[in-house]
């Protein structure tokens, strides 16, 4: 089994209310002289065949990108998962790579490795999990579109939590402990400086 980038659609999650950025729309906030979706986009661009950006406001600031703007089907800001479902329904690419359109610094081999992951399990139908060595990175996750009704099913019954619902499917973790910096990512306007400061 082997997986080609034209196989896999980078969903970038804006959906969020960005509440602890005072309400500003995180991926349009400014970054080291760029919108920190751009940053995203510059990092995941060869990495992917395909690019959709999943927001729920501003969606012609997004379309500038000239990439696919899509909203979620469920109102009032449900979470990742809603942005995963969405990305599912509109990709026509047998996986979806999910990521935070706040984390500017991804790594150059992200998808390498998370397909490496699952063609070792030999498992094509596995989710793969970012993993800095501490934690589990739970929006950076390669999963099979093939899982669509069951997310589906689960965003219906009214649950939200990512980890419940990875725990329904077999899954594997793609090691990155050693660069767990690459996964940071920006929250409020003291990050935002910090991060600025150290670059």
């Amino acid at each position: 089994m082997t997986i080609d980038k034209n196989q896999i659609t980078a969903v970038i999650l804006a959906g969020g209310k960005g509440s602890r950025l005072g309400g500003q729309d995180k991926g349009l906030v400014n970054y080291l002289d760029k919108q920190l979706i751009q940053h995203v986009l510059d990092k995941i661009e060869p990495q992917v065949g395909h690019i959709i950006i999943n927001a729920n406001r501003n969606q012609d600031d997004y379309a500038k990108f000239n990439y696919p703007v899509i909203s979620d089907e469920l109102s009032d800001f449900q979470g990742p998962l809603a942005g995963f479902l969405t990305g599912m329904k509109t990709s026509k690419t047998d996986y979806i790579l999910t990521l935070p359109c706040d984390g500017p610094d991804l790594p150059d081999d992200l998808v390498s490795r998370l397909v490496k992951e699952l063609e070792d399990k030999k498992a094509n139908n596995n989710i793969v999990v970012a993993h800095d060595g501490k934690r589990l990175q739970p929006v950076h996750a390669l999963i099979p579109t093939s899982l669509i009704e069951s997310l589906e099913d689960f965003l219906t019954n009214g649950d939200r939590k990512i980890d419940l619902w990875y725990s329904q499917h077999p899954m594997a973790t793609a090691d990155f402990s050693d660069k767990p910096d690459v996964f940071f990512n920006i929250n409020t306007e003291e990050q935002r400086n910090q991060h600025q400061g150290n670059s």
